[in-house]
């Protein structure tokens, strides 16, 4: 059974570790042999579009470097955002399929993840993503309310995923990968000029993995390529082509029961790895393929214009079968658990495009940074669901598998969504003696959607939403590096289908109101955040008992979220978090609901990686790195009566540099700890196991 822990809170400083250049700029690097910790870019981007510094930016954001990732060994976006405040980004446990991912106490799995700044939508629940880290040059993470940039999206926030990108001179790493759970992982990313003016340049990356997971059964198998080729048409001009296509193999994630978990079962303990479906018959085959572009001008010093395009083509196949609970009939004594499959089909086509217009003005003592905006987004969705096939039950101690083929049931929806939006946005930021800074921000959205039912042959939604959007905030700047800040945002996110009745949904919105205090030492590598926020989300949709969809009230989050991060000259860099939540149903249909807290979302969360070089004794070469990992329990069910326990989990890392070579160890969850991320509830207590140890060797040369 897996027991309580109960480790104690980290007592951490705050930080903020930002964003590097402009989505559509182009970096030099002198030099690339070196496996540098660069853990804190120097300007932002997704939390303003800009190059403006985090320092003054009235906002909480945080940056995952790809120094970081390669620190932490991190192989899903998942694990990149396990030392991020304010974000639950493994509520479910051990999860090979796609990213879920909670922020500020609400979900952003299907309207809050981007990739260089464009958002990957998802109506319906139609696809999923889950993108490849190696892919990433880092991983942004503004908090809040973000619609006034990005146009319809989580109120609780986004990740932006900003990928590799060509590099004016040659370069090149290959690697190596191996690891438990039969783990072999083989990965290249090679780029150039390709002639003497670099007018041409590009970079390819790649990997190939074959792997198993802690799971029986599951394997988590990817194929991933990306390529970039940049043009520098001028001195003022640069077009960059981008694409990408990555195929995921594996199964389902696994939920077990509480009998046996978190309660005493008197046949024992249920194992970590138990398969409970059907090793013949689940599957989750993902095949994803986009292409893209990033132009930009500059007119004069003063003005610049950039555009970036994408176009997404992702098709799923799913089929998942899935535990239902444990029989409660004596003569089973608690061993049988029922069964049902689903299966789930999936296609979705997608073309979004943002142009920006940015305009440097004035000059001494007052000056501004004006960016005006247009973007437009167009998805086309598949979704055909079949569920509710009952499968023999199972053995949950004893499993015996081999079912044979079962009859697909009649589907349960086969719906055709398309969504369209068009939105004109503005940004003004302004700074007075190069101390007060105002950042004002206001957004237009026009948005359609409909929904086609292939079953009924008829529209069952056709609808179209209109929303002003508004955001502001102030910060100064003091000689001391202190700089206090303030800020209000707002967000919007037009609701997909019907309710029993008949009736679209009303888009959803949300507001924040924030206030904080960053600190930027003089006399070292350093930045630390403190921000207080109330967030409030209205008009989101939700489910009864009998699975109907309906428009709730409100719900608040109100807490606060400390980050830091500092580089010392002898050697020492570390990253801490720590985030408070309060989640409250203000407001629902069910009045039962009315002043519970969110399941699976956890009061208390806080993180802490040290990375060690011994430069002081002569071992620049030689590197060490531990992390500690601390989330509070979480409720199980809407009305608060079961409880998932706490856990707190460690990390290790060594490494060690060579003539161009890298060769590290990361563990991760090194005590082998067993426990329960989260439960829930479906006819009975579920739950979903943590990931157990990791140990992964890796081998990289770089030229």
């Amino acid at each position: 059974m897996i027991k309580k822990s109960h480790g104690s809170l980290l007592l951490t400083l705050a930080a903020l570790a930002q964003p590097m250049v402009s989505l559509a700029q182009s970096e030099t690097v002198e030099e690339v042999v070196v496996f540098g910790k660069d853990f804190v870019p120097p300007v932002n981007s997704s939390g303003t579009k800009s190059d403006t510094p985090p320092i003054e930016t009235p906002a909480s954001l945080s940056v995952i470097s790809r120094d970081l990732l390669d620190s932490w060994g991190a192989s899903k976006l998942t694990e990149a955002l396990r030392y991020t405040p304010g974000v639950n980004a493994e509520p479910f446990g051990v999860e090979p399929r796609f990213t879920s991912v909670n922020m500020r106490g609400f979900t952003a799995a299907a309207a809050g993840i981007y990739r260089d700044g464009l958002a990957l939508i998802n109506p319906g629940w139609a696809v999923s993503y889950n993108l490849e880290p190696y892919g990433a040059e880092r991983v942004e993470v503004p908090r809040g309310p973000a619609s006034v940039l990005y146009g319809q999206g989580s109120p609780g926030g986004l990740i932006n995923f900003v990928s590799k990108m060509p590099k004016d001179q040659a370069f090149g790493e290959v690697g190596l990968e191996y690891g438990n759970n039969d783990r072999k992982q083989a990965q290249f990313d090679v780029g150039s000029s390709f002639d003497e003016a670099g007018t041409w340049s590009g970079r390819l990356t790649g990997l190939i993995r074959d792997s198993d997971t802690q799971i029986d059964y599951v394997p988590d198998d990817r194929q991933f390529l990306a390529a970039a080729l940049r043009w520098r048409i001028s001195d003022d001009t640069s077009l960059t082509f981008l694409g990408s296509y990555q195929q995921d193999k594996t199964k389902p994630s696994q939920s077990l029961p509480a009998l046996g978990m978190l309660e005493p079962n008197p046949n024992g303990t249920i194992p970590v790895s138990r398969f409970s479906g059907e090793p013949g018959l689940d599957d989750y085959d993902r095949d994803e393929f986009s292409v893209g572009y990033q132009f930009e001008h500059r007119f004069n010093d003063s003005v610049r214009f950039f555009q970036n395009a994408r176009y997404n083509d992702v098709k799923l196949t799913e089929i998942a079968v899935y535990s239902m609970g444990i029989s409660q009939n004596p003569a089973d004594a608690d061993r049988i658990v029922f069964r049902r499959a689903a299966f789930s089909y999936g296609t979705l086509d997608g073309l979004t495009i943002d142009n920006q217009l940015h305009v440097a003005l004035g000059s001494g003592a007052v000056k501004q940074k004006v960016l005006a905006g247009v973007d437009y987004q167009d998805v086309s969705a598949w979704h055909r669901q079949h569920h509710n096939a009952t499968l023999t039950p199972i053995d949950i101690f004893a499993p015996v598998y081999g079912v044979a083929n079962i009859t697909r049931p009649a589907p349960w929806g086969d719906d055709d969504i398309d969504l369209e939006q068009l939105g004109v946005y503005l940004q003004d930021e302004i700074k007075i003696q190069e101390k007060l800074i105002f950042n004002l921000g206001a957004r237009f959205d026009h948005a359609s959607s409909s929904t086609y039912s292939r079953l009924s042959q008829s529209t069952t939604q056709d609808q179209t939403d209109e929303e002003l959007s508004l955001r502001g905030g102030v910060v100064y700047v003091f000689d001391s590096g202190f700089a206090p800040y303030a800020s209000y945002a707002e967000s919007f996110l037009p609701s997909s289908g019907v309710d029993a009745a008949g009736k679209p949904f009303d888009p959803e919105t949300g507001r924040q109101y924030e206030v904080g205090v960053k600190y930027q030492p003089k006399s070292f590598n350093g930045l630390f955040t403190l921000a207080l926020f109330d967030l409030e989300r209205t008009n989101f949709v939700d489910r009864d008992d009998d699975f109907n969809l309906f428009q709730t009230g409100k719900a608040s989050s109100r807490g606060v979220e400390l980050e830091a991060f500092t580089a010392m000259d002898n050697g020492l860099s570390f990253i801490a978090s720590y985030s408070y939540l309060d989640t409250e149903q203000k407001e629902n249909k069910l009045p039962e609901l009315v002043g519970k807290q969110f399941p699976q979302i956890p009061k208390h969360k806080a993180a802490l990686w040290l990375d060690y070089n011994f430069n002081a004794f002569g071992l620049d070469a030689l590197g060490v790195g531990f992390g500690t990992r601390y989330q509070s329990s979480t409720f199980s069910d809407d009305l608060n009566t079961v409880e998932s326990p706490s856990f707190t989990l460690y990390d290790a890392a060594v490494h060690y540099e060579w003539n161009n070579m890298r060769v590290a160890l990361n563990i991760q969850n090194l005590a082998d700890k067993e426990y329960a991320s989260s439960c829930f509830t479906r006819f009975s207590v579920l739950c979903t196991v943590g990931e157990t140890r990791s140990i992964r060797g890796s081998f990289r040369y770089r030229w």
